[in-house]
């Protein structure tokens, strides 16, 4: 899905980064996906595409 290609590309860039990766890939997507699209994100079930930080961070993730 188009939502968890963007994510993926968020998260591999801030696996680069230093400090709490998790947090800042949510804070990133909380401040800048509008809410449909965190909660239509929230909604897959299907983490096996998902970057592993990306995984860490959806509890983070606002809907």
């Amino acid at each position: 899905m188009k939502l968890t290609k963007m994510a993926n590309q968020i998260a591999t860039f801030f696996a680069s980064q230093r400090g709490d990766q998790p947090a800042a890939i949510a804070a990133h997507l909380n401040e800048n996906w509008a809410p449909k699209m965190r909660a239509d994100f929230l909604a897959q079930d299907d983490e096996a595409d998902q970057h592993p930080l990306l995984v860490q961070a959806k509890p983070l993730i606002r809907s």
